[in-house]
């Protein structure tokens, strides 16, 4: 092969070199893309900096179809980190994706140990297998018990099962969440338990239908945390 034709095939990197993006640059482009994109949309300014993240995080614009706020969800969202309430999430992968520094922009009062999940837990584990049924739907079960769920954030991007439970302890033992965040992927119990959740009295945010999973609920937490800061700001 010549020299001229490896000259041609120069690795793309190199344009980075040349002309170099810091991060928040990067990012800034990629919202500027998402609105060009997205065009008009149903979702009010404060909905669309929730929706506009989650359409950064996976690059899916049909994601606009599926989303889908209670009239509350972004004010009792912002109460609640504003006031420093737990976290209570369905996956240690979702716990160790939310930023600690995101949520001190909130409040400052936070740290990574009110961000809450369960589902490992020795007792949650027992449970489960005596009962032949999910893990997750004992960890929101503990969550309960503990006062975590009242009047705190509870966060689902891979348990429907857990939701389907959080959903029977809103009906019947009164459980009263700030926020649910209703993202679990997958094709068992996944649509049921959003459209069931939808139709109780309870701040949401869902993501209906199949698609869901860690990487969206993280971003609609950390879109929130944008959300509270600006209003702190303001204050």
């Amino acid at each position: 092969m010549s020299t001229e034709v490896k000259e041609q095939r120069k690795p793309m990197v190199y344009k980075l070199y040349d002309s170099p993006m810091k991060p928040e640059e990067i990012e800034e482009k990629s919202f500027e893309t998402i609105d060009a994109e997205a065009g008009t949309h149903r979702f009010s300014q404060r909905e669309w900096i929730i929706v506009r993240r989650m359409i950064h995080t996976t690059a899916d614009f049909s994601l606009m179809d599926d989303v889908e706020f209670s009239p509350d969800a972004l004010d009792a969202g912002v109460n609640a980190l504003l006031n420093g309430r737990p976290i209570y999430v369905d996956s240690n992968m979702i716990r160790s994706g939310i930023s600690p520094a995101r949520l001190k922009t909130a409040c400052h009062s936070y740290s990574r140990d009110d961000v809450v999940c369960h589902v490992a837990d020795e007792d949650v584990a027992r449970d489960a297998k005596k009962a032949g049924l999910p893990r997750s739907l004992f960890g929101v079960r503990k969550a309960g018990r503990k006062k975590i769920l009242d009047g705190g954030i509870a966060v689902f991007g891979n348990a429907p099962v857990a939701v389907l439970e959080l959903n029977r302890m809103i009906a019947e033992e009164n459980i009263k969440p700030a926020l649910v965040i209703a993202m679990p992927v997958g094709f068992v119990h996944v649509t049921e338990c959003k459209d069931e959740l939808v139709s109780l009295d309870v701040p949401f945010i869902a993501l209906r239908g199949r698609r869901g999973g860690s990487t969206i609920a993280v971003s609609v937490v950390h879109s929130l945390c944008s959300l509270t800061k600006e209003r702190a700001v303001r204050q």
